[in-house]
């Protein structure tokens, strides 16, 4: 892929997290300066890399899996000189009210990540998953289908029982639609970070919303939010 290529795919995706619609080829030549004729090629392109794909009749492109899948590798190669940005400083001012109970922590956390995500928030504390926000989750335009609904809905009844299980071994877990190990159809990103508790060395906390992400943000917050746990407790 080309320079150009991956910019306009990282806008797409980008756009596509703003307005939850899909985005056209005159609103990308007006940012990258250059003929729709141009960015129509390059999508073409990208689209035969099955990176983007035409929903319906529409002009527009939303991105797939795929898309989704590269942008996420090449936010994760760029993370390490990230800094702490203001709305993990508030957490952190959050949770260490409540740095000698680590289940209040923990929740105080999630419910931080909440707020500042607009996704649904998930941490494990002890033998039990603690869910914040669903009514954040179901009003997504992506959930109000029935079938992704119940996708989403089946993704969560099984996701404490899998997180025992696999154990994701990574600081941040990115699971990206298909990559759901259940609910493969939801439509859903589920991002986790790992982190040692109390509780267990393998505790986790973070957010389940759609695939049309802000990920660059809450890819940070989340791995931010888990680093900052394990120092509070």
């Amino acid at each position: 892929m080309t320079e150009r290529q991956i910019a306009i795919l990282s806008a797409i995706i980008e756009q596509y997290a703003e307005v939850a619609s899909p985005v056209g080829s005159v609103t990308l030549a007006k940012l990258f300066n250059v003929s729709s004729a141009t960015i129509r090629s390059e999508m073409a392109k990208l689209e035969e890399l099955d990176l983007i794909a035409q929903p319906h009749t529409s002009a527009g492109r939303v991105p797939t899996d795929k898309g989704y899948r590269f942008y996420v590798n090449l936010l994760t190669q760029q993370e390490d000189a990230q800094l702490q940005d203001r709305s993990t400083k508030a957490i952190e001012a959050r949770v260490s009210t409540h740095g000698n109970r680590a289940d209040r922590a923990i929740r105080s956390a999630v419910d931080s990540l909440v707020d500042l995500t607009h996704n649904l928030g998930l941490a494990t504390i002890g033998d039990e998953l603690y869910l914040s926000g669903m009514g954040n989750l179901f009003s997504q335009p992506e959930f109000m289908v029935g079938s992704h609904a119940q996708s989403v809905a089946r993704l969560l009844d099984n996701l404490e029982p899998w997180l025992k299980e696999a154990a994701p071994n990574e600081p941040l877990n990115v699971f990206i639609g298909s990559e759901n190990p259940i609910g493969k159809s939801s439509g859903a990103t589920l991002i986790v970070s790992r982190f040692r508790s109390p509780y267990s060395d393998n505790s986790y906390i973070g957010v389940l919303g759609p695939t049309r992400q802000s990920y660059a943000r809450v890819m940070r917050l989340v791995r931010q939010t888990g680093a900052m746990l394990e120092e509070v407790l």
